[in-house]
């Protein structure tokens, strides 16, 4: 059980890390903020054991 909490939660600081970089990315270069989509949304799914 405590290693499905420590991956949960390293699953969810990965989430929000990707979610900082999607949104910066907006502001700074918005032509390539589709980059890091991927990667945060799989984290977010991942995070709510979706997937």
């Amino acid at each position: 059980m405590e290693s499905a909490k420590k991956s949960s939660a390293l699953i969810w600081l990965l989430a929000l890390v990707f979610t900082v970089i999607t949104v910066g990315m907006m502001f700074y270069v918005p032509e390539w903020f589709w980059v890091p989509l991927p990667f945060m949304l799989t984290f977010i799914v991942q995070g709510f054991r979706a997937m």
